[in-house]
């Protein structure tokens, strides 16, 4: 069946074709020029990282089709999972090209021009040479372990970790016919650069890759023998983890998948350039990687290392300056949460422009105060280290009933949620480890407090993860509230989430996968009923991904009637308005924004013929968000809090610095050279929105309002 999906202007594009359009944006910030010479470097390591991702859930996928197979998307539209495969690794090639280019030939360069300079070990001081070769007996040389491979013993050959900085060395050995061959793995934890001061006057900053000082002392492991050749290597491994469907205990079977997971198959093999084509016969033939998996590199394997740089001390003036998050508002210190939210709620908290510390703060309380009865929260991705779980181990210590859904399946934080989930267990918490056929992605904390001879239930609402790492870095918003009518529905959604089962009707939320797609797709057609020349409809969305092709329709009926769309969309976004007569493309606008932030919060707000609706909440309009996850929309009615979303969406869609607008199909706008719209910055322009509302009292009421 011919394919929607292969038109000239398809209606709705292909996830994975806009996600790779969203790692190009990535890219275009590390190839700006006027953003700071490190934060350029740390853009560069984001494209690293999102693309191993991509590969080990995108590419993999497509990777286990038949080249035959066609696949089916969005109920009526269909591709070629070969073909796209084919296509993505094109583009992808191009991609790292550019990604070595901007490293080599300009980010280098550049750095060596401001005293920090990336080393061989033959460019080394003396002086540094032999503090780098006591380290190394000092630190590493009980670490690495040379394996060897002969793949003509027949033995299985040694497994290769899947993301691990590995060397192939190839050694001459006398009386002995031919090469032999080892797998080294190079240690990059703590970090794979190692740092020293050059000796003199110059005072620059040396680093040397591990993978340098290793390649110079591999002879020591090979002793008598000649090393013909050192060169690194990376594979990349399938990293789908689902579980089946039909199991009783997802716990056991999901620690029986992760026991697995070096054995995955290999779905890229990247080699440095300086490997030689015979070596990279044997590893390519050892590794069973096809020519299409392989990928040479022009430069270090792997730039996600490139982070580190950002930590160099004394450098400050090539990162951005600093924005420390602001103390909110609403949660004075000497105030406990639970009255900032009785007596001051709704209200939100505004991550990382705000500090966390309130959610923190309420946690923490809830965990000491006697008159708390029992917190039940979900928690889908929490960190390493989490202030928030170790709250929650201590209300269940301290005899509380403690509920909490914690999500196993959060793809590469399954160990991790494994392991807390079991310290939660073991404290006397009820933790529920998730069902196999749908996730729970809704963030939920709701807290029940004795109150004289009431009983009032407090809950905090955000849009994104209870992460204290990730807090400081992603956009999110967060509400604060006792509202009975919200805590009902919380409450039911916490029953009904192991029964999948749901009361006759929410009170005031809208839940995945119960009722979301029917209310979107009628809140859309609600702007296309009431829509009129004299007062169009308006819809604005602030999203991270576009993609249901349901929703896309309604949306295109919408644009038809001559309702005004305006998107906030970071990634993936699977609209198409050139696929529309230009008449209606032109009530269309998508505004992209890639900055020092991650942009995570969404935000839903309909014009409803001068009654607004406004909503936030964990999901994004995906297939899987609102057909396969739990997920809840939370609506916003306060008029104060519904000025703050206005300011947001406001100043999200017109940032001419950082705000790429989409101009084509998969195309978008760049902003290098756009620096003279910096006072249009949108996180700038909300950084200094709460610190104008923390130093002056009455803003916001004070401040100019919006028009949409």
């Amino acid at each position: 069946m011919a394919s929607p999906a292969e038109d000239r202007h398809p209606p709705i594009l292909l996830r994975d074709d806009s996600w790779l359009s969203f790692n190009a944006r990535v890219l275009e910030e590390a190839m700006d020029p006027a953003v700071p010479l490190l934060e350029r470097a740390k853009f560069l390591s984001i494209f690293s990282g999102n693309l191993d991702e991509f590969f080990m859930v995108r590419i993999a996928g497509l990777a286990r089709h038949a080249p035959d197979a066609v696949a089916r998307f969005g109920g009526r539209y269909y591709f070629s999972p070969y073909k796209l495969r084919r296509k993505l690794l094109r583009r992808i090639r191009s991609l790292v090209r550019r990604q070595y280019d901007c490293w080599e030939h300009d980010l280098k360069p550049a750095m060596a021009a401001h005293g920090i300079r990336i080393v061989r070990w033959d460019e080394l001081p003396e002086e540094c040479a032999a503090e780098a070769s006591a380290r190394f007996e000092r630190e590493y040389r009980s670490v690495l372990t040379p394996v060897a491979v002969d793949p003509n013993a027949g033995s299985e050959p040694p497994t290769v970790p899947g993301l691990a900085l590995e060397l192939l060395i190839r050694v001459r050995c006398p009386g002995q016919d031919g090469v032999r061959s080892a797998f080294m793995q190079v240690p990059t934890r703590p970090g794979r650069f190692l740092q020293f001061e050059s000796p003199g006057a110059t005072g620059e900053t040396l680093l040397l890759p591990l993978e340098e000082l290793v390649e110079a002392k591999a002879a020591e492991f090979f002793p008598g023998c000649t090393v013909l050749e050192c060169a690194a290597f990376r594979v990349t491994r399938d990293r789908d983890l689902t579980p089946d469907e039909d199991t009783g205990d997802l716990l056991s079977e999901m620690q029986a998948i992760l026991r697995k997971r070096g054995k995955r198959t290999i779905v890229r093999l990247e080699t440095s350039a300086a490997m030689s084509a015979p070596a990279r016969a044997f590893l390519m033939k050892t590794l069973g990687v096809a020519d299409d998996e392989h990928i040479t590199v022009r430069g270090p394997v792997d730039l996600g290392s490139l982070m580190e740089l950002c930590r160099i001390p004394g450098h400050a003036d090539l990162l951005d300056p600093p924005l420390p998050p602001l103390p909110s508002v609403h949660c004075p210190a000497d105030r406990s949460m639970f009255d900032c939210i009785r007596t001051d709620g709704p209200f939100f908290l505004h991550v990382p422009y705000e500090s966390f510390d309130p959610v923190v703060r309420l946690l923490s309380e809830a965990a000491d105060d006697p008159d708390v009865i029992a917190v039940k929260q979900t928690l889908y991705r929490v960190g390493q280290d989490p202030p928030v779980v170790h709250a929650l181990i201590r209300a269940a210590q301290a005899g509380k009933q403690v509920t909490v859904y914690f999500e196993i399946m959060a793809r590469f934080d399954e160990e991790n949620n494994i392991r807390l989930s079991r310290e939660l267990a073991d404290a006397g918490a009820h933790v529920v480890y998730g069902v196999p056929k749908i996730k729970v992605h809704a963030k939920m904390l709701l807290i029940v407090r004795r109150e004289g001879d009431e009983v009032r239930r407090y809950l905090h609402l955000p849009t994104g993860n209870y992460n204290c790492s990730t807090v400081k870095q992603y956009t999110d918003i967060g509400l604060f509230t006792c509202d009975d009518a919200l805590a009902d529905d919380v409450s039911a959604l916490f029953h009904a989430i192991t029964g999948l089962s749901a009361p006759a009707a929410w009170n005031r939320i809208i839940a995945a996968p119960w009722n979301m797609r029917e209310r979107i797709l009628a809140l859309i057609d609600r702007e296309a009923a009431l829509s009129t020349p004299a007062h169009p409809g308006g819809i604005t969305l602030k999203l991270n991904a576009l993609q249901d092709p349901e929703v896309i329709e309604h949306l295109y009926e919408a644009a038809r009637r001559g309702v005004r769309i305006d998107m906030v969309v970071r990634g993936i976004c699977a609209l198409n308005p050139v696929s529309l007569p230009p008449e209606i493309a032109s009530n269309i606008r998508v505004v992209s924004i890639v900055d020092r932030f991650l942009e995570h919060s969404r935000i839903y707000r309909f014009a409803n013929g001068g009654s607004p609706k406004y909503f936030i909440g964990s999901a994004d309009l995906m297939p899987r968000n609102l057909s396969r996850r739990v997920e809840i929309l939370v609506p916003v009615e306060s008029p104060s809090l519904r000025d703050e979303l206005d300011v947001i969406l406001f100043t999200s869609l017109h940032d001419r610095r950082k705000g790429r607008r989409l101009t084509g199909e998969n195309r978008y706008s760049h902003t290098a050279g756009a620096l003279q719209f910096e006072s249009e910055r949108a996180q700038i322009s909300l950084y200094n929105y709460y610190k104008k509302r923390l130093e002056r009292p009455g803003f916001p009421q004070d401040a100019p309002g919006t028009e949409y």
